[in-house]
């Protein structure tokens, strides 16, 4: 069961995750935390006893809500393959839009956390209905047999590493914030394409 956190708690975590994000583990001091949020250290210190818990719940909420979405997608009953590639790329460039700090955060402090991860990635991921459809159409002669971790590692590297990668990008084609995110919009439709005629006969 998810747990429920009071207001004040709620506000710290916020605070403390916007910060994260932003700068790191490191280079986020509790001090800068209760800034942030507006509350005391010692109040900080009551309710999550040290910057080092307050990070780990807020990594695993974060990892669970980035994985989340995928996990959602993956085992839908009713959408085919085609269609599970196309929401996949389109929530997940919508929730990096958002939270463009989100990539580089979970890859930079999934070394330290990884075995909660792979059983998430290992169980909801790598056995999902998405799985399932692409070694049943290997079955038919429709697509390629490769390791489906491939096909898995494929469409999420087409669609978050141009994020992690984003300030290479700007600075290289010139482009605002606002023309990097129109790219990633145009992404969308050109991700879903791309995966398919990677695994098509």
């Amino acid at each position: 069961m998810k747990k429920e956190y009071s207001d004040t708690e709620i506000k710290i975590k916020t605070a403390a995750k916007s910060l994260f994000l932003e700068k790191g583990y490191s280079a986020t001091t509790t001090r800068d935390i209760s800034k942030e949020s507006d509350i005391n250290l010692a109040l900080l210190n009551y309710y999550f006893t040290s910057k080092k818990k307050l990070f780990e719940i807020i990594m695993l909420e974060t990892f669970y809500d980035f994985i989340s979405k995928m996990v959602e997608v993956y085992n839908d009953e009713k959408s085919t393959l085609e269609e599970k590639l196309r929401l996949t790329s389109s929530k997940y460039i919508d929730m990096i839009i958002v939270e463009p700090h989100l990539p580089t955060f979970v890859v930079n402090e999934l070394k330290n956390n990884p075995s909660s991860i792979l059983k998430i990635l290992k169980g909801q991921i790598m056995e999902s209905k998405l799985v399932d459809q692409y070694n049943d159409g290997v079955k038919k002669g429709i697509y390629k047999r490769i390791d489906p971790i491939h096909f898995v590692t494929n469409i999420l590297s087409l669609i978050v590493f141009p994020f992690i990668s984003s300030p290479i990008i700007i600075k290289m084609k010139k482009f605002s914030r606002k023309e990097f995110n129109e790219m990633m919009y145009e992404r969308k439709k050109l991700i879903p394409e791309w995966i398919l005629q990677m695994i098509k006969k």
